[in-house]
């Protein structure tokens, strides 16, 4: 089940996020990272050619609004010429102290010296809904 990381929450309010920070995009096998993840970690993060530890830099930060939530994506990033195999992804903020923003799970998927792409919701990887 992918989500939002509970930190990441409390962190908007605190004002540790900004838009011109750098967010990344690392990928993992075997791992049971969650909501309640809140960094970063090499633990379970896939090896493979092609793949560099700390996963990818994201690009096209776009936030939304519709009705009562607020979203934010990303373009969907890709791996050229890897071998990887994963079953999650875990996108943070390199530029605050690789704090987690969240986590997605997706059925196994391979490269076999290819392109590896995780392809991002293009309405949001996070949305916030507000109250009444």
């Amino acid at each position: 089940m992918s989500a939002t990381c509970r930190s990441y929450l409390l962190e908007l309010l605190q004002g540790l996020h900004a838009s011109g920070d750098t967010y990344k995009i690392a990928l993992y096998n075997g791992t049971s990272l969650g909501a309640t993840t809140s960094a970063y970690t090499t633990t379970g993060e896939v090896t493979g050619a092609g793949y560099t530890a700390g996963g990818e830099t994201l690009t096209g930060y776009a936030v939304a609004q519709a009705a009562k939530e607020s979203r934010l994506t990303w373009d969907s990033p890709v791996w050229s010429a890897s071998t990887i195999t994963a079953t999650q992804a875990l996108i943070y903020n390199s530029s605050a102290g690789n704090r987690a923003v969240c986590v997605l799970d997706f059925d196994e998927t391979s490269s076999t010296n290819g392109a590896y792409q995780v392809t991002l919701p293009i309405d949001s990887v996070v949305a916030i809904t507000a109250n009444p």
